[in-house]
Formats: structure tokens, C-alpha cells, sequence
């Protein structure tokens, strides 16, 4: 008797693929950015895309484009499109609770990712580095590079009212105020200015020459990331002024991380989107799955660094994306 096992083999094939349909069929992604305006957005986005699809499931990507309206309408159209999951990096900490409690309400968990939403929203969990904590080793470092020197700080935001700015400033500047204390028994520093660059290359640019313009005597650029100083060094550079330390609060970008080790920059926190984006995606399929405790807590940090000269060989990647 001859036994053929070619269509049974065939149809368990077809079978194993009909599951797997219906697996990325049951699980929907959507994952709502409010701006790809950086390069650590860009590289957010690619990394909580890569591991939704890596898990089966289809995804749907939007672009806020640093428009809180927009956002919560692209969250709206998720839900309505029947997403189960949704990754949201909210444009405003209070503007996009309504959005996240609706999807909530509609079955979607919702995992919130890198830039913080209001306690009171109802979310799975918040997903992001410890900015105060990355700020707050950036402001030791600071304090023992300048021991003895006076400091007048141009200060980088992103956006009024960013609250993962507040914490990234709050936090340099409690490190600062402790290793100055620490090394010189008093606080002395001086920020001279303030200005806001959206987060990106050309906003920190922009905000540096009118700030320069009016503090010439400035000797230490403070971004809230990589970005915003990335852009004024070409300012700095334009002016030929080679004696302003320049550095970040957070992110940890490649081309900052370059800059390092050529001892052009001084240090960054290390805020790794990569890791950030994957561990929100993965904390967000176990909620779809069921598989979350109720002692899950309600905000997830990963672990705070300062990336200087001296270990940035640790954290440079010339391959990244970010």
C-alpha cells in the first residue's frame, strides 16, 4: 500500500497560513505619533511598527504633524477603523485624555509611549526613559565639567507646556544645583535665555541665533534633545564660536553620539527609542492578550544614563536609524 502525504501536507500548510491571517486579522495596531518632525520620532515609529508586524498583526501609522486637532482625529479614525491596540505619543499631557478614555471605552487598550498623558486618562500604562533621572545625572556631569567656571546657559525647550520637557529641564537642573553644592559648597549658573524649538534641528537653529544675538556671552547650550542642539551648533558654528559647551538633556541621537566621541559635544541622557517603542508594543499585546496583571503599574521607565566620552562607544551605533 502506497501513502502519499503530499496533500496532507499541503493542507496543514494551508491551514497554519489561514491561522496566521486570522491572527494579524484579530490583532490591530495603530500607533498615533504628534509629530515625525525628528529623527527620534521617525525612529519611534519604525521600531513599534516593526514589532507589531513581527507579531502578526496589521498596523496603522499617523502622523499628527505637531497638531493637536489632528492627533485626536487620527486616534478617532483608528478606533472607528477597529484598531485593538493603540500606541499613542500624545501631543499634549491634557488635551489628548478625552481621545485615550473614548478608545478605552470602545475596548481599545491604549499603552502611551515616550511624551506623558494626565493621570487621570484611562491607559493600560505610559511607556518612557526616566527623564528626570537622565536630566539629573546630564546636570551632575555638567556641574563636575564646569567646577570653578561661571556658567550662562542657553536653555532649548521643545514645546510650552511639554511636560516631558518640564522633567528633562527640572532634572538637569536639580543635578546641576547638587554637584555644584557638592564641589563648591554654593549654586552659581545663570540661565540667560529660554527659547523653543519644536523639538527639531531647524526650531533649535532658529532659536539659537536670536537667542545668541542677544546673549553673546553665553558659554553653555542646554537642548531638551539632541535635535534642538544639533541645529544651534550650526549657529555656533556660523558665529565661530568654539567655546560654548553644547549638550543634551536626553535622546542620545547618532549624530550627537558621533560628536562625542570626537569631543565636540559635551554629554546626552540616554532616552533609546528603539527600546521604548518595542516595550510599549509588547506591554500592549499583552494586554490584548489578557495576560496583564492588575498590579500592572501605571508607568514603565527604562534605566537612566549619561552618555559622555567616556562610555559613549557603549551606546554609538553607526548603523541606527536614531
Amino acid at each position: 500500500m502506497k501513502i502519499t502525504l503530499s496533500g496532507c501536507v499541503l493542507a496543514v500548510a494551508m491551514n497554519v497560513a489561514a491561522i496566521g491571517a486570522a491572527n494579524a486579522a484579530d490583532c490591530k495596531v495603530g500607533i498615533a505619533m504628534y509629530t515625525l518632525g525628528a529623527p527620534y520620532f521617525a525612529a519611534q515609529v519604525a521600531a513599534a511598527e516593526d514589532q507589531a508586524k513581527k507579531a502578526g498583526c496589521e498596523v496603522t501609522t499617523a502622523d499628527g504633524q505637531n497638531d493637536m486637532s489632528k492627533q485626536i482625529a487620527d486616534v478617532e479614525d483608528m478606533v472607528a477603523k477597529g484598531v485593538n491596540l493603540l500606541i499613542l505619543n500624545p501631543r499634549d499631557p491634557e488635551g489628548l485624555v478625552s481621545a485615550a478614555d473614548a478608545a478605552t471605552a470602545a475596548g481599545v487598550k491604549v499603552v502611551v509611549m515616550d511624551s506623558s498623558i494626565s493621570t487621570k486618562a484611562n491607559v493600560v500604562t505610559q511607556v518612557r526613559s526616566s527623564n528626570d533621572q537622565n536630566g539629573y545625572l546630564v546636570g551632575q556631569w555638567l556641574a563636575n565639567s564646569m567646577k570653578g567656571k561661571p556658567m550662562k546657559i542657553i536653555l532649548l525647550s521643545g514645546d510650552k507646556g511639554n511636560e516631558v520637557g518640564r522633567d528633562r529641564r527640572l532634572g538637569v537642573f536639580k543635578g546641576l544645583v547638587e554637584g555644584q553644592l557638592v564641589n563648591d559648597g554654593k549654586v552659581s549658573f545663570e540661565v540667560v535665555g529660554q527659547g523653543w524649538g519644536g523639538w527639531s534641528n531647524e526650531g533649535g537653529l532658529a532659536a539659537m541665533e536670536d537667542l545668541l544675538t542677544a546673549h553673546p556671552d553665553a558659554n553653555v547650550v542646554l537642548g531638551e534633545n539632541d535635535s534642538m542642539v544639533l541645529g544651534a551648533m550650526k549657529a555656533l558654528e556660523a558665529q565661530g564660536k568654539t567655546d560654548v559647551l553644547a549638550l543634551a538633556a536626553a535622546d542620545g541621537q547618532k549624530e550627537a553620539l558621533a560628536l562625542i566621541k570626537e569631543g565636540k559635544y559635551g554629554a546626552t541622557g540616554l532616552n533609546d527609542p528603539d527600546l521604548v517603542a518595542r516595550t510599549a508594543v509588547d506591554i500592549g499585546l499583552k494586554a490584548v492578550k489578557g495576560e496583564l496583571g492588575a498590579d500592572t503599574p501605571k508607568l514603565e521607565l527604562t534605566t537612566p544614563a549619561v552618555i559622555t566620552k567616556e562610555n559613549v562607544d557603549q551606546f554609538y551605533r553607526a548603523e541606527a536609524v536614531f
